[in-house]
């Protein structure tokens, strides 16, 4: 038997065994000993299988490869199996979804062994047609190995109403839908709530932003009693309250903050304070040159604005994908799907609804709702009509908040959102799972708001102003922005070229752009539904990424970065430490560069073709003599 030796090598006695528990916490010189029980409440902590759910539920979670229960799931699927009402506030990523579903499923399971009678026993209410499908997948995958005693039905698209009955006409167990859905058919009797034992509400603090205040109230009078209601949230804001005291009893309220820290540190955030042609110019840099690598997700503030992104990405054959309201909601899903899924790396999303976050924003919104006119004005209310039939979005679209995209490297907030709590929501995206991530924010400081006219947007006057929110609120969360920095120097030589390639982005290429996509969309949406579902590996030739831009003037040349252009340094060389001075519009060195040079007398060289003077510019008019 081997003795073990101290630092001098000589031999050390070994406590008795009877002593040895005793005397590991009353010896302070060994300063390893106290940590050594921290490290493992981790293996103390229960497995799914420890919850209490259905052995069939645990045998379709460990086929999901889910190695241990988050926090939010150890916290709230205990207490939903007891039946309690649960208001849960959980970071975006942290597994409410499962959190919700595998309670409710087990209850299900449980109860159809004492009475398998058929009824529809929960539902699930998503403020999204996005979210929707992505819970409704979940419900599938949970319950691949009790799919004969569960079935669910979502209740989202623009289905008729034959359609829509068809499937409620099986009783499905669960329904997933949104608020105005899941009302319409409670009002038509295609869904019965008679004896409904669950109501989720999943993102409740959006349900009522989204404008589904109506909806809900109609749904809480319709409810039975007893009902158990679990509400999943990433913020405890004041719709909560509204929607606690109509559906909760006695709900316990989860606020699970503190799991978060080391993702949180893995977070990386930027800004940088340029004007609105440098964005752009940026921009191109950044993803042409691959300062950013990995999936990414860029904000903008409108529809028209993701197509100008796009026909502008594309005049240097940069791949990127559209995402908006217009769109219809398949599409939107295989956008999602295929994102996840690696086959394009670059999404450029709309977040239209982003100004319904924060303080201001509500502020605004009750500004607008006063200054309304009153209905015996006709003149005012004849304009309003028009407004609306301005667009066909979608009001329930929604991007920055609740759908799972997965792997994203990078954020890019192209345009500032109007609220600190929205930066919160797309940010939120990057940073999961324990993986790094990067937010980068462009922001147009207030003097040079307006410079750029071509591109600036209404919205970017009040940048800095949001920023400074921003830097607050993440300073309570020990978060810090820091300036990215680049070499202006470095960066003048390509700006040539973001000039060309802007200046060939019109309004009628935008225009012709955004109908062309909307347009084959919907024919792939509903002409191509069937065929792709039954011939699922054709759908390679539905690449979202496709080349929007057919009116757009390209350019070849500006498709590859000559080596001239590049720093000796490589292209780190373009980031470096010290502010960015702005660059004036039109000019360089201090001359206009469109001019010509001019000759003597001030006047412009004249045009010369083969060495002669322009005739045409010569060309005298004789008169006939009379």
């Amino acid at each position: 038997m081997k003795r073990k030796l101290d630092k001098n090598g000589e031999p050390v006695e070994a406590p008795p065994k009877t002593k040895s528990k005793a005397a590991q916490p009353s010896q302070p010189a060994q300063s390893e000993e106290p940590s050594q029980p921290e490290k493992q409440e981790p293996a103390t902590e229960p497995s799914f299988a420890e919850l209490g759910l259905d052995p069939r539920l645990v045998q379709a979670v460990a086929k999901q490869s889910f190695e241990k229960p988050t926090l939010v799931q150890r916290k709230a699927i205990p207490l939903a199996l007891q039946g309690q009402d649960v208001l849960c506030k959980a970071k975006t990523g942290s597994g409410k979804t499962a959190a919700y579903v595998l309670p409710v499923l087990s209850s299900i399971l449980r109860r159809k062994v004492a009475d398998p009678t058929q009824f529809t026993a929960a539902l699930v209410l998503v403020p999204t047609r996005e979210l929707a499908d992505q819970v409704f997948k979940a419900i599938e995958q949970f319950s691949a190995f009790s799919a004969k005693d569960i079935h669910a039905a979502k209740l989202t698209e623009n289905l008729s109403d034959a359609v829509q009955r068809s499937l409620l006409a099986n009783v499905p167990d669960i329904v997933v839908a949104t608020p105005a859905r899941a009302w319409h058919s409670v009002s038509s009797a295609a869904l019965s709530l008679d004896r409904l034992q669950h109501l989720v509400l999943d993102e409740a603090d959006l349900v009522l932003s989204y404008g589904y205040d109506e909806d809900m109230e109609n749904i809480a009078r319709s409810l039975p009693k007893g009902v158990q209601t679990i509400m999943m949230s990433a913020t405890l804001s004041p719709e909560l309250d509204t929607l606690k005291g109509i559906f909760c009893r006695n709900p316990t309220v989860l606020d699970l903050k503190e799991e978060f820290g080391a993702e949180d540190e893995k977070l990386t955030q930027f800004y940088v304070k340029c004007s609105e042609e440098d964005k752009w110019l940026i921009s191109y840099l950044i993803f042409k040159l691959q300062l950013i690598k990995g999936p990414c997700l860029i904000f903008v503030a409108d529809i028209d604005r993701s197509y100008r992104l796009k026909l502008f990405f594309e005049q240097f054959s940069i791949r990127s994908c559209v995402l908006n309201s217009e769109l219809p909601i398949n599409t939107r899903i295989k956008i999602i799907e295929e994102f996840n899924r690696g086959i394009y790396d670059i999404i450029i999303a709309s977040d239209e609804k982003s100004e319904i976050f924060g303080d201001e924003a509500a502020e605004e919104e009750k500004g607008k709702q006063s200054k309304k006119p009153s209905k015996n004005n006709q003149g005012d209310n004849s304009e309003q009509p028009k407004k609306k039939r301005k667009h066909s979005k979608d009001e329930e679209y929604g991007v920055s908040r609740g759908i799972d995209f997965k792997n994203v490297a990078a954020v890019v907030n192209f345009d500032m959102p109007t609220s600190a709590s929205s930066y919160t929501h797309r940010i939120g995206r990057t940073a999961r799972a324990g993986r790094a991530g990067i937010a980068l924010s462009f922001v147009i400081p207030k003097d040079q708001h307006g410079k750029h006219k071509a591109t600036t947007i209404k919205s970017t006057e009040k940048d800095e102003k949001v920023l400074a929110k921003i830097m607050r609120q993440q300073a309570k969360l020990n978060r810090t922005l820091e300036p990215y920095n680049f070499n202006k120097s470095q960066m003048e030589a390509f700006r040539y070229r973001m000039n060309d390639a802007l200046r060939a982005v019109t309004k009628v290429a935008i225009r012709e752009a955004r109908t062309r996509e909307l347009r084959q969309e919907l024919l792939r949406s509903e002409t191509l539904k069937r065929y792709f579902e039954e011939n699922p590996t054709e759908l390679a030739h539905l690449r979202h990424d496709g080349e929007l831009g057919r009116t757009t003037r390209h350019q070849p040349h500006l498709k590859h970065v000559p080596d001239y252009l590049l720093p000796k340094d490589g292209k780190k060389a373009l980031a470096q430490d010290g502010g960015v001075g702005f660059v004036p519009f039109k000019k360089m060195d201090g001359k206009d560069r469109r001019h010509h040079r001019k000759g003597k007398g001030g006047k412009g060289r004249s045009f010369k073709v083969g060495g002669r003077k322009d005739p045409l510019k010569t060309f005298k008019v004789r008169r006939k003599a009379k």
